[in-house]
C-alpha cells in the first residue's frame, strides 16, 4: 500500500538528480510532481504541516530506476519447455501482479516489457494503471514477432502460430496482418526476434532470421500505426540491418562489426545491451548448476562485446539499462543493478553514467523522456533514497535492506511489510526425472 500523505522535504541526502549536474547534498520537495530543490524546497515547505520529513543523511536521492528489458509475465522459468508448457493465462496474471511488487520494492519505478505470454503484460500495465494492483509505470510489447526459423527456444518453435511470449510470421501479408492486430489489442511497441539459434550453428552470437526488406516493412507498417520498434539482435549483421530499418531501439547489439557500429552511430539508435542475464551465469553458475559452457560462453560475450559497444556509446549512442529480469537466472527484484555494474567495469562509464542510463536515458523506453527519468521541477515524482553514495558504487543499489524509500509519483510505496510467501503451483514448473542419468557408473560406480 501508499502512504496517502503526498507532500514530501527530504533533507541532507546526496542529490542526484541525472540532468547531468553534479550530485551534492540539498533537499528536494515533491507531491506528485517534483517541486523545488535547493534552498526553493526548503522555501516550498516552510510554515506547511502537511509536509513530511524525511532525513535522508548518508543516502543517495535519485530518480526511480527504469528497467528497459524485463519479462513480468514470464515468472522465472528454468527452461524454454517451461515457459512454453508449464503456463496458464489466468494463473501467469495473477503471479505477475505478485511478482511485479518485488520489482517495485527494489527501486524500479518504470518498466519496459517487451513481449509477453498470452496478453498478461498488457492486461498488468492496465491493472497497474487503474489502481487494482501495485507496481512500476509500465509499456509493453505483444508477442514477439518470429519468422518459422525460429529464435532463442531453436527447435521448441513451431512452423507456424504462436506458444508462448512468440508468434510465427510466415509472409508478409502476415508481418502486415499481426502488427495490426497488436495495435489493436493496445500495446506500445512491436518486438521483432531478429536473430535466433539453429542446430548445427556455426555462426558467432545468434543467426540473422529476418531480411532487411522483412524488418523495414514492419517498422513502416508499425510506424503508420504510431508504434515504435524494438528487435532482438545478437549478430553484427542484425544489429546493422536493424539500424538501417529505422528500429527505435535495439536490444543486446553484440557481436558488431564496423559496418554495424557505423549504422547505430549515423541513426543513433538506443541500445538495451541487457548483459545482466550473462554476467549473473558468468559470475555465479557454478553456484546454480548452470552448463559449465554457458558459463565461459557468456563471460566471452560480455568481454568482447564490451568494446564495440563503449565505442557506440562514446559516439552518442544512447544507452538504456536493461536486466533481462523474469528467468530463473534473473529473478524479480534480485539484479535490476546489475547491469549498471556491467557499464562501470566492463564497458568503462562512470558510475554517475551508468545511473543516467538506469535513469533518464530508461524514459526513452517508456516514451516519456519528458515527464520521469530526472529530478526536475515539473517531473513526476519518481524518487528513492539509498543507503550509501551510489555515485561512487552503483552495487549499493543491490545491497540487501540499502533501498530506504520509494516513491512513484509521489506516493510512498510501503517496503517494509513483507509480501505474501508463495508456495509451489501444480504442474507450474518442469519436474526432471533427473539431472543425471543412471548409468552404472553413476549409480553402481561401475567403470
Amino acid at each position: 500500500m501508499t502512504d496517502c500523505n503526498d507532500a514530501t522535504l527530504i533533507e541532507n541526502g546526496i542529490l542526484f538528480d541525472a540532468t547531468g549536474a553534479s550530485a551534492s547534498v540539498q533537499p528536494i520537495a515533491f507531491d506528485g510532481e517534483i517541486a523545488a530543490t535547493g534552498q526553493a524546497a526548503l522555501d516550498w515547505a516552510e510554515g506547511r504541516n502537511d509536509v513530511k520529513r524525511i532525513d535522508a543523511s548518508g543516502c543517495t536521492v535519485m530518480p526511480g530506476l527504469i528497467d528497459a528489458h524485463c519479462h513480468i509475465s514470464f515468472d522465472e522459468p528454468h527452461s524454454n519447455d517451461e515457459l512454453f508448457f508449464h503456463r496458464r493465462e489466468g494463473l501467469s496474471a495473477l503471479v505477475a501482479a505478485h511478482n511485479v511488487q518485488k520489482v517495485l520494492r527494489s527501486g524500479v519505478t518504470s518498466l519496459f516489457d517487451a513481449d509477453t505470454i498470452f496478453n498478461v503484460s498488457l492486461d498488468l500495465r492496465d491493472a497497474i494503471e487503474g489502481g487494482v494492483c501495485e507496481g512500476p509505470r509500465m509499456t509493453c510489447g505483444g508477442n514477439a514477432l518470429f519468422t518459422s526459423v525460429g529464435g532463442t527456444a531453436g527447435m521448441l518453435i513451431p512452423d507456424e502460430g504462436a506458444i508462448g511470449y512468440l508468434k510465427v510470421t510466415r509472409t508478409r501479408d502476415e508481418i502486415v496482418t499481426e502488427i495490426r492486430n497488436q495495435a489493436k489489442r493496445g500495446v506500445d511497441w512491436i518486438k521483432i526476434h531478429v536473430t535466433g539459434l539453429i542446430p548445427r550453428q556455426r555462426a558467432e552470437g545468434e543467426i540473422q532470421v529476418w531480411n532487411y526488406d522483412e524488418l523495414k516493412l514492419a517498422v513502416d507498417t508499425a510506424h503508420e500505426l504510431g508504434l515504435p520498434v524494438t528487435g532482438h539482435c545478437r549478430n553484427a549483421s542484425s544489429t546493422r540491418d536493424a539500424a538501417r530499418a529505422g528500429f527505435d531501439m535495439i536490444l543486446h547489439a553484440t557481436y558488431m562489426d564496423e559496418e554495424a557500429l557505423e549504422a547505430v552511430i549515423e541513426h543513433k539508435t538506443p541500445i538495451v545491451p541487457t548483459l545482466t542475464f550473462q554476467a549473473v551465469l558468468a559470475d555465479h553458475g557454478d553456484k546454480i548448476g548452470s552448463n559449465a559452457f554457458l558459463k565461459d560462453l557468456f563471460a566471452k560475450e560480455i568481454e568482447e562485446s564490451s568494446v564495440q559497444l563503449k565505442r557506440a556509446y562514446d559516439a552518442g549512442v544512447p544507452f538504456l539499462c536493461g536486466t533481462e529480469s523474469g528467468f530463473s537466472i534473473t529473478p524479480y527484484g534480485e539484479w535490476h543493478w546489475r547491469e549498471l555494474q556491467v557499464f562501470v567495469e566492463n564497458m568503462g562509464l562512470t558510475h554517475e553514467q551508468a545511473l543516467i542510463c538506469a535513469t533518464r536515458e530508461g524514459a526513452r523506453a517508456l516514451k516519456m523522456e519528458d515527464r520521469i527519468g530526472t529530478l526536475e521541477q515539473g517531473r513526476i515524482a519518481d524518487v528513492i533514497v539509498v543507503e550509501g553514495d551510489v555515485t561512487k558504487d552503483v552495487t549499493l543499489l543491490g545491497r540487501p535492506g540499502g533501498m530506504k524509500h520509494i516513491f512513484k509519483g509521489g506516493r510512498r510505496i510501503d517496503i517494509e511489510t513483507p509480501l505474501p510467501e508463495r508456495t509451489p503451483l501444480p504442474s507450474w514448473r518442469v519436474s526432471n526425472y533427473s539431472t543425471l542419468p543412471a548409468t552404472r557408473t553413476n549409480t553402481l560406480g561401475w567403470k
